[in-house]
């Protein structure tokens, strides 16, 4: 069984929820790639970067599972940010050791998810919360102040809840300012439905591949974009991937691969992806 499944140069892990759980154990930076996460990624190198760096990649999408079992390497297991976030807290709350702050949401919204997470876990497990203010990453005073509260909470996991790429470009341009925090998780809007502000989708929806179609009803002003325009040329890239035609943007390559493929006449890719042109 593989360990991990490539999709577009994403290396993801191919875990169930139980065996990450275990993992974090140990302390650990956790992304979860969707759809719209595989989209920014062909774009944007930081995220790239800052993503390869992770500790854990797994999947939150039931579409990239599916595309996972058309692409010949089936991941085990989709493992949302929204159930992961209360799983955490369930699967910790006899270890007094662990401590979670929630950093993230509009005012007032991570506090109520603080009480039912406290409640589900049956002790103090999640010992603070923040919201920060819009745009706040801009502001490195703010930045400061946030970093401090995080320190002072004596939380040693920190769930992001700020959006994607926001959280992840925030934790990477900070994490050696967390020396106390051996695990992260971003989660996005894992808060909200903790907290009851957002409305999970039906079973039968997340199953078969439609729970975009539910956040596009609730919020469409906000998301209409994102899933009609933005994520859809995914699903091309996956295709060329398919068939061996989907050639790796040159900036994701280490700098060995790129070494191997100045090296290798004809070899435009590195060995592990089957590869070639990108559609445009």
């Amino acid at each position: 069984m593989m360990n991990q499944v490539d999709l577009l140069n994403v290396q993801v892990d191919n875990l169930t929820q139980t065996e990450l759980l275990e993992g974090l154990r140990a302390g650990g930076f956790v992304v979860t790639p969707n759809v719209d996460h595989l989209s920014k990624l062909q774009r944007d190198p930081e995220f790239y970067r800052i993503y390869r760096d992770a500790t854990y990649r797994v999947c939150d999408s039931q579409i990239l599972m599916y595309a996972s079992r058309w692409l010949g390497t089936p991941l085990r297991e989709k493992i949302s940010g929204s159930d992961l976030l209360p799983a955490f807290c369930q699967h910790y709350r006899n270890d007094p050791g662990t401590r979670v702050f929630l950093l993230g949401g509009a005012p007032g919204v991570a506090e109520q998810a603080r009480a039912r997470l406290n409640t589900l876990a049956g002790r103090e497990v999640v010992v603070g919360t923040h919201a920060p203010s819009f745009g706040f990453e801009q502001d490195e005073s703010e930045c400061q102040s946030v970093l401090n509260i995080v320190q002072r909470s004596g939380a040693n996991v920190l769930v992001l809840a700020l959006g994607t790429p926001k959280q992840e470009l925030w934790f990477g341009r900070y994490q050696q300012q967390l020396p106390t925090i051996s695990s992260v998780l971003a989660v996005g809007a894992a808060v909200d439905f903790a907290a009851g502000q957002s409305m999970r989708a039906p079973r039968w929806m997340s199953y078969t591949g439609l729970e975009w179609l539910h956040r596009l009803w609730q919020e469409p002003r906000r998301l209409w974009r994102r899933y009609l325009l933005d994520d859809v040329p995914v699903l091309w890239l996956l295709t060329l991937q398919r068939f061996g035609r989907y050639r790796v943007p040159q900036w994701m390559l280490a700098p060995e691969e790129v070494e191997l493929a100045i090296a290798t006449p004809g070899l435009e890719t590195p060995p592990q992806v089957n590869a070639s042109s990108d559609p445009s």
